[in-house]
């Protein structure tokens, strides 16, 4: 297995401080407990912070994530029980959900007056824009003052948690929340199944279509694929549209900025190519009906060649496969480059009814601090920030390596389903018509189209 070590590594936009947008990362279970609150101190400025939270008296810090799946679940553990004994006069009541159940219960928790002290809240315009347009959410900059995290965390990782006032403008004004890993949604492959095709892991979009027609003729699955789950869809276009299409389209579309179009030729082959692979048979047949987990532990389990993933999934697939998974960036087509989607994971907030915000801020530095960076690289996850500085082998060396280059190469985009408050439920539904046939290329991006321009005005 190669070993990576890269110092100073870190990935900016050059062409926008906000280039990347957080994702959706998927959990897969629920551990649910119960809700506890605890005293601790409002933010009035920077110089009235306490930071030292053994010093907050006995606190219950209730907590809501969604960190549940593999190398996410243990780096939580870890670092929770880790704070614990650091502060024992805090109590950490933990409440893990998936995605979804998060998405659906954050609002009313939220708005309630026993709300959680610390969530993760995603940062698209439909969740944190939404909190913060309700004052649901508290503006973290004098916590980011008293904690040197305006030095410690780029400009273009605090502005994928930033908002206007009102949360209508994204990407500039407040903080309100704190990653602590990064994403990006590449290619996993197989190693054995290639080296039995006799092929070298895809550098374009030719190699990729020989290789998924390889896999075909050799009665492998060439995509594992679960959609059953609708924003798997979403990152399953997003790969086969960084192929033609041009970054700053990209861009321009998942940010909501007025003047591009989904009708763009190179949108209009992304389309038709996913729906040709549909018709080759080049994804795991019934896909509709499968769900995430079931795709990518089958792919884990030997059947497929190719899994187009997410970095959350690294810990997983590396306990699994060991030495057989492989990590590549999107291969390069009519697009000229490696683009690929990423951000960061889905941020920490502090509540606005939360009655322990210091302690709660204390918490949110705690777990992204230099020595928490490590511990998530410990546990098989792609840390935001320092991931150069930490050793990595095997597939989690192919992630770093990854990360660096898209980076250095300005080859990040941003996820689609962020471009409105309601395009999630668009995209996903119109990704299914799509693949299952119920909607052609152009009605599917009219469909887009039609609530893009409604929303931006162009």
């Amino acid at each position: 297995m190669k070993q990576f070590r890269k110092h100073g590594m870190w990935v900016t936009a050059a062409s926008s401080a906000v280039l990347l947008v957080a994702a959706c990362a998927p959990g897969g279970g629920d551990d649910s407990g119960d809700g506890g609150g605890g005293e601790g101190n409002g933010t009035q400025g920077a110089s009235d912070i306490q930071t030292d939270p053994s010093q907050l008296g006995d606190v219950t810090l209730t907590v809501w994530d969604q960190e549940v799946r593999g190398g996410q679940a243990e780096q939580i553990k870890t670092l929770n029980a880790a704070f614990e004994k650091a502060y024992p006069n805090i109590t950490i009541d933990r409440v893990s959900r998936s995605t979804e159940d998060l998405r659906t219960t954050l609002r009313l928790a939220l708005s309630g007056e026993d709300a959680p002290d610390v969530v993760q809240a995603n940062n698209g315009r439909p969740e944190m824009g939404q909190y913060v347009g309700s004052d649901l959410l508290v503006p973290l900059d004098d916590y980011a003052e008293a904690y040197g995290w305006t030095d410690r965390f780029p400009e273009s990782v605090r502005a994928l948690a930033s908002y206007s006032e009102d949360g209508a403008v994204f990407g500039e004004g407040q903080l309100y929340g704190l990653p602590q890993m990064g994403e990006i949604v590449g290619l996993y492959y197989s190693k054995s199944k290639l080296d039995q095709l006799g092929i070298e892991p895809p550098e374009t979009t030719e190699d990729l279509e020989a290789a998924l027609a390889a896999a075909t003729d050799a009665g492998e699955t060439p995509i594992q694929f679960g959609n059953s789950e609708p924003w798997a869809g979403i990152h399953e276009f997003g790969f086969v549209q960084n192929q033609f299409v041009d970054a700053e389209t990209i861009r321009d579309l998942g940010f909501g900025r007025p003047g591009s179009s989904w009708t763009s030729d190179g949108n209009v082959q992304a389309a038709e190519t996913m729906v040709s692979w549909v018709d080759q048979g080049y994804f795991t047949d019934g896909f509709n009906g499968i769900d995430y987990n079931t795709a990518w532990q089958d792919f884990a389990q030997g059947n497929g060649v190719f899994f187009v993933g997410g970095t959350w999934l690294v810990a997983d697939l590396m306990e699994a496969m060991g030495d057989d998974v492989g990590f590549v960036l999107t291969p390069a087509g009519a697009s000229g480059k490696h683009l690929v989607t990423g951000g960061t994971s889905i941020p920490w907030s502090i509540p606005a009814n939360s009655d322990a915000q210091d302690a709660a801020a204390a918490y949110i530095d705690f777990i992204t601090n230099a020595d928490a960076m490590t511990t998530v690289a410990e546990t098989g996850n792609l840390p935001v920030v320092d991931a150069g500085q930490q050793e990595a082998t095997g597939l989690q060396a192919d992630v770093f390596e990854a990360w660096a280059t898209a980076g250095e190469e300005d080859l990040l985009v941003p996820y689609l389903d962020y471009a409105t408050e309601t395009f999630y439920d668009t995209l996903t539904a119109a990704v299914q018509n799509l693949l299952s046939g119920q909607s052609s290329p152009q009605a599917f991006l009219d469909t887009l189209e039609t609530e893009y321009t409604a929303a931006t005005g162009s």
